[in-house]
């Protein structure tokens, strides 16, 4: 009644190294026919029905995908999608080397980009994100306070020449003052993205030369945020996304913290291992901190200019009515996330009237149906109406995708 499967792994440059990447030891615990190449990065594994890349459902030769397009029942209550049956693609990632600076286009612009640039936007839909960690994971996300930023033009001479004089006194003159969507931070943010690349080279190359000079002295280097400058510059020389740093709110997330990246939110992941859930999308505006096609004018446009602070930025999950689940429920339709965490014993999975992809991060359990072993690394794909029923051995912890139409069960 459950399908066991083998996840998509995807090795992009940025990806942790052999078995330091999460990804790679749940696919090699997992799948024993995957072997882990110490010299390797493994990036990501996708788990669902993607074209690009389906699971493969062990046992019956096929993808994910063309099993939900044979026996479409399996779905129960299904969700239509130019990417096929699922609405979302479940991941866990495991970030070596920061990505991109990105935001998201909402449905609108997304059927917008695409009908005039299908070559570079590939669908018309949205690509809202959860992140959840696994490990202490480090992030880009969202605005700062304005006050945080104009310390930093205080600060760092070379930004705000990059800035600009009257962009710079447009900021300061709205500290204090209460804007949702700050006009005077478009134009300072802008001006930063758009500049020339000469002078940005030259005002970045002077202000890592003085950093460096300040980290040789044991000076305190956060007043001009010294250390992520010299990592993200050593990875991406003279990258505009070095500058982006003093815009951004950088986040460090515990385990099971998470942050929820709706459409036009600017971000980037930095470091360590998550689980993500998106809307299924290719739909990527590019900025910084990547060799990828950069469309700067369509994301200075595009962008949710609000100021907020780090913790504002946290996504809070909720409890259900069962005490071992744990709810990330974002505020859209495509997905919502279920942290699973059983000690001992028997256990019920919540059945649900729509299909479900379920990853074990620890521990270990038998199905009681059949007696399979599950450990960690087992992704298991649940059809709709299907109960689940486990005998824990070790303690689990699991994450699981499911629709938000199953929400109604889940109490605050």
């Amino acid at each position: 009644k459950v399908y066991k499967l083998n996840g998509a792994v995807q090795q992009y440059a940025w990806g942790k190294i052999g078995d330091n990447s999460m990804v790679a030891k749940l696919c090699s615990q997992g799948n024993s026919d995957f072997t882990i190449d110490s010299n390797q990065p493994y990036a990501e594994l996708w788990m669902g029905a993607h074209p690009k890349a389906p699971s493969g459902v062990v046992g019956k030769n096929i993808s994910l995908l063309q099993m939900l397009n044979e026996q479409p029942e399996l779905l129960g209550q299904k969700v239509n999608t130019k990417f096929g049956s699922l609405p979302y693609l479940f991941k866990v990632l495991s970030v070596n080397k920061s990505l991109s600076i990105q935001a998201h286009p909402n449905k609108q612009l997304a059927q917008k980009l695409h009908s005039e640039h299908p070559d570079i936007y590939k669908d018309p839909n949205h690509k809202p994100e959860m992140a959840i960690a696994l490990t202490p994971f480090e992030a880009l996300c969202g605005f700062r306070p304005l006050s945080e930023i104009s310390n930093f033009l205080d600060d760092v001479p070379e930004l705000a020449a990059v800035v600009g004089q009257t962009a710079c006194g447009k900021l300061k003159a709205e500290l204090g003052g209460v804007h949702p969507e700050s006009a005077a931070l478009k134009e300072c943010f802008s001006n930063v993205i758009l500049c020339s690349k000469d002078i940005r080279e030259q005002q970045l190359s002077q202000l890592v030369t003085r950093v460096k000079e300040l980290k040789a002295n044991s000076q305190d280097l956060s007043s001009v945020n010294g250390e992520l400058l010299l990592k993200l510059n050593s990875q991406f020389p003279g990258d505009v996304g070095c500058f982006v740093i003093y815009f951004l709110n950088h986040i460090n997330l515990a385990p099971g913290e998470a942050l929820f990246l709706g459409a036009n939110v600017p971000h980037a992941y930095l470091y360590g291992d998550c689980i993500e859930c998106m809307a299924c999308s290719d739909n990527v505006v590019r900025a910084g901190l990547t060799p990828k096609l950069v469309d700067a004018d369509t994301l200075c446009e595009m962008l949710e200019y609000e100021p907020t602070s780090a913790s504002e930025r946290l996504f809070t999950p909720c409890k259900s009515s069962d005490p071992n689940e744990t709810v990330y429920n974002p505020p859209v339709e495509d997905f919502a996330v279920v942290k699973v965490h059983v000690k001992s014993g028997d256990y019920i999975f919540s059945e649900y009237e729509s299909a479900s992809i379920l990853i074990f991060i620890s521990g270990g359990a038998k199905i009681q149906e059949n007696d399979q072993t599950i450990s960690a690394g087992t992704i298991l794909f649940v059809p709709a109406n299907v109960r689940l029923a486990v005998k824990v051995t070790e303690e689990i912890i699991a994450y699981r995708a499911v629709t938000v139409s199953q929400m109604f069960l889940f109490t605050v």
